[in-house]
């Protein structure tokens, strides 16, 4: 068991400078190591991976935004999940990385403004469900 925490820990740690060097803004890094791993928070993005299969990661999260909100798009082959909640949009990326590891980013925006509290809501209750 905390051999694979530890396993978890390093791969982060590996991954985050190169997130840190794609883009201009200022990432902020959340959480901490458990059921979750940890994540990483931009200005209106919340994003992390998981040991979890990708089509995993779909269906958790098809399964919570039609709880929380109405799916306006589903690309499956793309994996991409567009939907509103209440009068925000919301964006979810599922992309495997390796067969058992998979990224996954949440975006929410109402109008211009960024809603990183309804991402950050998001992206935990489908880590959570992957992880049950």
């Amino acid at each position: 068991m905390l051999l694979c925490i530890r396993n978890r820990i390093v791969r982060f740690l590996l991954i985050l400078p190169i997130l840190f060097n794609l883009s201009g803004c200022v990432y902020l890094v959340v959480g901490g190591i458990g059921a979750l791993g940890g994540y990483i928070v931009s200005p209106d993005t919340v994003e992390g991976m998981t040991e979890t299969d990708s089509l995993q990661v779909w269906d958790a999260a098809i399964d919570v935004v039609s709880i929380v909100g109405v799916i306006t798009d589903k690309q499956k082959d793309a994996g991409l999940l567009k939907a509103k909640v209440g009068r925000t949009n919301v964006t979810i990326h599922v992309v495997p990385i390796t067969s058992s590891a998979t990224k996954v980013s949440v975006k929410a925006r109402k109008t211009f403004l960024p809603k990183i509290s309804l991402a950050q809501e998001i992206y935990v209750k489908i880590m959570s469900q992957v992880s049950e």
